[in-house]
């Protein structure tokens, strides 16, 4: 299922806070382009494995390594991007 950048975007927002449990984090004060780890919303290694799960699980498309996975974790925007992307070429 495909939908629009912004729609993607306030998804993956509420996604990141409940499924990585940011209770003290409204999903609409995470900026766009944000960074997700470290100096933005201080995530950890831990973290980025469980957001790697929840995204594969939920949209249906794969973070091949490590190196993918530092651009399209660099910001809400950089994995709309990607998700869209990947969508768009599975069809």
């Amino acid at each position: 299922m495909t939908m629009d950048r912004e729609t993607l975007k306030r998804n993956l927002k509420e996604l990141l806070v409940s499924g990585l449990r940011l209770h003290d984090t409204d999903p609409a004060d995470i900026a766009d382009d944000q960074p997700i780890f470290v100096e933005g919303l201080g995530l950890d290694s831990i973290d980025a494995l469980e957001l790697v799960v929840l995204i594969e699980e939920r949209f249906g498309i794969a973070i091949p390594d490590e190196d993918v996975g530092k651009n399209v974790f660099a910001s809400i925007s950089a994995l709309a991007d990607y998700i869209g992307a990947e969508q768009a070429r599975a069809g």
